[in-house]
């Protein structure tokens, strides 16, 4: 028996919905390091441009591997990022949370998230809301649930969209 199939389906809906919303949390008070402490070493985070796309074959908004995503993350550190100088701030609100056991132990996850960013350059400010669904496929590792995959597809995400700066 595996670790989801041997678990409360109230507590593993708790742990996965709390994993989701620390996730979330850490994205939006740009706690870098802890945010990548939720991957495990396989990790591959994909932004589509199409909603039903292959990475291997069309663009993608975001395509990164374990080692992409760390890269991404130390230039967001750095403010080596244009965009995100200052950094804007954030409020994302994640729901409609669908758990899918798999026969591994791990979980496939399918919810809706909405986020509100704002941003201020000298005088300009701007308001900007980012729509759509998130994907993630976890593990437990070491007692941790971490992602293995995350697939974030924009409800606008082949039409124009302003810079990303932020995490989705």
């Amino acid at each position: 028996m595996n670790s989801v199939e041997s678990m409360d389906v109230t507590r593993l809906r708790s742990e996965i919905e709390n994993f989701l919303y620390r996730e979330a949390r850490f994205m939006d008070q740009h706690n870098f390091d802890e945010w990548e402490a939720l991957w495990s070493d396989k990790g591959v985070y994909w932004v589509p441009c199409a909603h039903d796309s292959d990475p291997m074959t069309e663009v993608s908004i975001l395509y990164a591997d374990r080692s992409g995503i760390s890269t991404r993350l130390g230039r967001m550190k750095s403010k080596a990022m244009y965009v995100q100088d200052p950094r804007s701030i954030c409020s994302r609100v994640v729901s409609n949370i669908e758990i899918y056991p798999r026969d591994d132990g791990g979980v496939n996850t399918y919810s809706t998230f909405n986020i509100t960013e704002f941003k201020r350059r000298g005088h300009i400010t701007r308001q900007i809301t980012w729509g759509g669904h998130s994907e993630h496929h976890l593990s437990q590792y070491d007692d941790k649930w971490l992602m293995d995959y995350k697939k974030v597809t924009l409800v606008n995400s082949d039409g124009e969209i302003p810079a990303l700066g932020i995490l989705v």
